[in-house]
């Protein structure tokens, strides 16, 4: 699950403006990208245009897009193009970096060193759209403490943080994806996690879910969505007095 983070008043816009997702100081986002980005994960590929870095002018690339805070607390535009040749983490090895470039498997643990030899559990992915490795570490995954008005167990959300499909008892599958823009993906198109914030259930509507690691998913079956979910909805009007389609751009664009 991925909280907004950043506010949209705090984005680079001339930097967007000046690869031609922003207009006028107005962004060129859609609702799905600009919350991938005040979540702080990575939008979707996107086509960005009149690039200019070390005297290298680009008409035009296909690349996703991040943020991250810089020393002065400014938020710094990251671009992620589609690289020739996947740059290998030194914690893997050939064999499991094989695995995750063919497909073969969604993500792997791996336990590493910091800087002050404490050791650190990371999911590690492979994102084939840029050719990059993708990692997380697990202890700064949060999961949701509800999903469609079901609490998650403490082996569910430990299963969650560490890349693992997790079934909750209306048949909806969900895992993290740390190379999705949405950060999640499922069997079902649509479901509702929520966190437990200072007492108070803070809501996080998905839409538009793509399917499971290498799982094919039955359309009908996809678009029926449980009475949980249906409560979370009722839930979401009640406390906030509007439709959750509302609520979508509230969350993206008031953040926190």
């Amino acid at each position: 699950m991925n909280l907004v983070i950043f506010h949209e008043n705090e984005l680079p816009i001339q930097d967007l403006e000046t690869i031609g997702l922003a207009a006028g100081g107005q962004l060129l986002l859609n609702v799905d990208d600009l919350r991938a980005l005040l979540s702080g994960r990575r939008t979707a590929m996107l086509e960005l245009h009149d690039l200019e870095t070390d005297n290298i002018k680009i008409k035009s690339i296909n690349a996703k897009i991040s943020l991250k805070p810089n020393e002065a607390g400014k938020l710094d535009l990251l671009i992620h193009p589609i690289y020739r040749k996947p740059e290998m983490p030194d914690f893997l090895n050939e064999t499991e970096a094989r695995q995750l470039q063919k497909g073969e498997v969604a993500s792997l643990l791996k336990i590493t060193l910091d800087n002050h030899g404490n050791k650190k559990e990371m999911l590690v992915e492979y994102d084939a759209e840029t050719k990059e490795y993708i990692v997380s570490d697990t202890e700064k995954i949060l999961a949701p403490d509800m999903v469609n008005n079901e609490f998650l167990t403490p082996a569910q959300k430990e299963a969650y943080r560490k890349g693992k499909e997790v079934q909750i008892a209306d048949g909806t599958k969900f895992n993290y994806s740390g190379t999705d823009h949405h950060g999640i993906r499922s069997n079902k198109l649509a479901l509702i996690a929520s966190i437990l914030i200072d007492g108070g259930l803070s809501y996080m509507v998905y839409k538009g879910l793509n399917a499971m690691f290498n799982q094919k998913r039955d359309q009908k079956s996809a678009e029926k969505l449980s009475p949980g979910y249906h409560q979370s909805i009722k839930d979401i009007e009640n406390q906030h007095g509007f439709k959750p389609h509302q609520f979508e751009q509230s969350q993206s664009r008031k953040g926190r």
